[in-house]
């Protein structure tokens, strides 16, 4: 089956370019040229992944993905030319999946949504048989399987790539992961210093599961060198 994208981009020359790039490639793409039509096209049809612009008019795209992320945790790809470390920082903060900066080569581009779109796809995957692979850490109950976390009862919304970091530390108990390793095994992509990146996934992935993001004990900082499980 195709996968269908939604392209929010102002630009018309860039949002054309993308479009037609997409198209060759096997993608259904529908285009939205402001935040108010994206949010009015994403109502209205399902989509497997956004491509989104930062600066829209009518709906800048941080007001159009915190209103997606209260529905939704579909995979969304920011393409902008704000490429502060900054700007990335506060977009994946907000919920961004991935972030490429303008100007961008679209076979980058290409790449870096199918990896979603394949990362997205394992992590909705029903159940198929009735093995159970479910690993218990503190008050986590984490269910491989299912690709499902619940703590004191309660379903927690992990992103895929969230539900890849905590995976690589409760089936790993005893190692420390640099900050490369887990860029390479979580996003199965090569590391080219993207440190705002894995911070800020930490910090989002410890709001949802400590008590006290502050004061994590499940994820733990060994300064200078990487992260590993607490003893829980």
């Amino acid at each position: 089956m195709e996968n269908k994208i939604l392209l929010v981009e102002d630009d018309r020359s860039i949002s054309e370019m993308v479009k037609n790039h997409l198209e060759k490639e096997g993608f259904l793409v529908q285009v939205a040229f402001d935040g108010q039509e994206a949010v009015n096209k994403f109502l209205k049809e399902s989509f497997d992944l956004i491509v989104l612009d930062l600066m829209l008019p009518k709906l800048n795209g941080m007001e159009f993905m915190r209103l997606i992320r209260e529905k939704s945790l579909i995979p969304i790809i920011i393409m902008s030319a704000k490429d502060s470390d900054v700007d990335k920082a506060i977009a994946l903060g907000m919920g961004a999946d991935d972030y490429i900066s303008k100007p961008f080569s679209l076979i980058e581009l290409l790449a870096r949504i199918k990896a979603s779109i394949r990362r997205a796809n394992i992590y909705s995957k029903p159940e198929n048989n009735q093995r159970k692979n479910i690993i218990d850490v503190g008050d986590l109950k984490v269910d491989l399987d299912n690709f499902s976390v619940t703590k004191k009862g309660e379903v927690l919304k992990l992103t895929s790539k969230e539900f890849e970091i905590l995976k690589l530390f409760i089936t790993n108990p005893k190692r420390v992961f640099t900050k490369e390793q887990i860029y390479n095994l979580a996003w199965n992509e090569s590391y080219f210093g993207e440190e705002s990146v894995i911070n800020v996934h930490i910090q989002r992935l410890r709001k949802k599961i400590e008590d006290y993001p502050s004061s994590p004990k499940y994820i733990k900082t060994l300064w200078g060198i990487g992260y590993k499980l607490g003893e829980v």
